[in-house]
């Protein structure tokens, strides 16, 4: 395995291209299915979910599913003010969304925003994870700025072939809680305390 972050970026990002046809929309849906059996989704208020892209769990049913069980639910939005992710309230999927500056959905401007500290359960998408709670994003440090506005529960969402053995860690870089995958549920070190 490499052993800088950009060769594994690099590693990874080949290896999801290369799944098989129909392998991520079956991982996702045993994913999904995961997530939402889990203690922490079941009793989450308040919930931040992401907008998936093709390298990545489908997990945007999950949007729907918990609208259904009375959360609140949230997704990341950029401020160009700032420029960083905050968090709107979603209520209305299809009236709600715009495509966001990175070109992923995102909530429109009339969504209200939603305290980070009000967050109880955060969805995180990566490019690679370790069992032990490590993770490694996209290069741009979005999400470890977010999620240090929050003290949410933080689960770690991929794919199986997304976990490596190792990843690099700075100080910047927040451990997962759980890291969830088809396969399994991974504790990060402040669940194993």
């Amino acid at each position: 395995m490499p052993s800088s972050k950009s060769e594994i970026r690099t590693r990874l990002r080949q290896w999801i291209r290369e799944l098989p046809p129909g392998a991520r929309e079956e991982g996702s849906a045993a994913l999904r299915e995961r997530i939402r059996l889990h203690p922490h989704w079941r009793f989450s208020r308040c919930v931040l979910l992401f907008a998936p892209r093709e390298d990545e769990p489908d997990v945007w049913p999950l949007l729907q599913t918990a609208l259904d069980e009375g959360k609140e639910v949230a997704l990341p939005a950029f401020d160009p003010l700032i420029e960083a992710y905050g968090a709107r309230r979603i209520e209305r999927p299809a009236a709600d969304l715009t495509t966001g500056r990175y070109g992923i959905r995102e909530p429109s401007q009339g969504c209200l925003n939603v305290p980070l500290p009000r967050l109880d359960l955060v969805l995180v998408p990566g490019l690679g994870f370790t069992t032990d709670g490590a993770r490694l994003g996209r290069g741009a440090g979005f999400y470890d700025r977010l999620l240090a506005g929050t003290n949410a529960i933080r689960f770690g969402v991929g794919l199986d072939i997304q976990i490596v053995p190792h990843l690099p860690v700075e100080a910047h870089d927040l451990p997962m809680d759980y890291v969830l995958t088809p396969s399994g549920i991974h504790e990060g070190p402040a669940r194993r305390s």
